[in-house]
């Protein structure tokens, strides 16, 4: 019985670690609104409100990816296609049809979710590295659809021609040139885009595509539909991504052809994996390391993206949890 009690006693972590493990089990409860209350300040903070905007958009794509990747265990090369599907389609109709901005938006995540469906069904029955190769296909050949479409899409020169200077709404309307005002806009999208992840992932689905990243025969064998668990995963992850690119085209009031290039899907793995891949906060970690390293390493030398490579290199091997991952491993202890 001594034996026993000596055991418990060097097997129990410090009370330090214990009150570093409650921290992190509260955080978990409240990261919606901790999330949004870190975004808030992120514009203060960060060198240029610019910078902030693009953490913003690029965080949300990549919350969007991490859920397929870091949540449902599918390593997709090919996400490059929702983002730049939900720009074109929201900036084709802006300047083409002229609707209105809401309008727009709805359509680029129809637009979206249409072409994740699409891509879904035919990917989602390969494994593993097939799966991967063939979302890179299929997104590539979303990337010279658009290339040759040059009437609609801009081909090599992008889309352009529509601005969003207003946002307007009963009784009231924002400018969208301010750049603060810019930046509380899509943040207030985000903050409702991460609600949305956050109830998704607190709901029986979310445990079901968190058991299938785990282990995938015995989910089947629970009784649980791997395949259309899959498919829906897909789905929202793509719908999350064209979110952020209709974001990004309202932003920027330019499409470029590289949001739709297999260089974009790379970037958002990057970002997914620096911050921490299956970790709710992570995405905006990585995008914010990733974008930061941009504008340092791109002021030093043309080839700053050989810098990051090493970087991300070096992460891989050794925190492979990310940054955010790794500080939520260590804090639970």
């Amino acid at each position: 019985m001594v034996m026993s009690v000596v055991r418990n006693v060097e097997l129990a972590p410090p009370p330090s670690r214990q009150g570093l493990a409650a921290l992190f089990s509260g955080a978990n409860r409240w990261r919606v609104p901790l999330s949004v209350l870190t975004l808030c300040i992120l514009p203060w903070v960060l060198p240029s409100q610019a910078l902030a905007v693009n953490v913003l958009i690029y965080g949300l794509l990549a919350v969007g990816y991490n859920l397929l990747f870091g949540y449902t265990g599918l390593l997709s090369f090919g996400h490059a296609a929702f983002f730049g599907a939900g720009a074109y389609a929201t900036g084709i109709t802006l300047g083409t049809f002229g609707v209105n901005w809401f309008v727009a938006m709805l359509i680029g995540l129809a637009v979206a979710g249409f072409l994740a469906t699409i891509m879904g069904v035919l990917a989602i029955r390969t494994r593993g590295i097939y799966f991967s190769m063939v979302t890179l296909a299929l997104s590539q050949l979303v990337y010279y659809t658009a290339l040759q479409a040059s009437s609609w899409t801009g081909g090599e020169n992008g889309l352009r021609g529509f601005t969003v200077s207003t946002l307007s709404f009963p009784g009231f309307s924002l400018n969208f040139l301010d750049p603060l005002v810019k930046y509380y806009a899509i943040m207030i999208v985000v903050a409702l885009a991460l609600w949305f992840v956050s109830r998704v992932l607190n709901s029986p689905f979310g445990a079901v595509i968190e058991a299938i990243r785990e282990n995938e025969t015995r989910a089947r064998a629970c009784g649980y539909n791997v395949e259309r668990t899959k498919l829906l995963s897909f789905v929202l992850s793509g719908i999350l991504c064209g979110l952020a690119g209709t974001l990004s085209a309202m932003h920027l009031s330019i499409v470029p052809l590289d949001s739709l290039h297999y260089q974009t899907s790379g970037l958002i793995v990057m970002m997914t994996l620096l911050g921490g891949a299956g970790s709710f906060f992570g995405p905006f970690i990585g995008a914010l390391a990733f974008l930061s390293m941009e504008d340092i390493f791109s002021l030093w030398t043309t080839n700053w993206q050989l810098i990051v490579g090493v970087i991300f290199i070096l992460f891989v091997l050794y925190l492979p949890k990310g940054v955010w991952g790794t500080l939520i491993s260590w804090g639970k202890g």
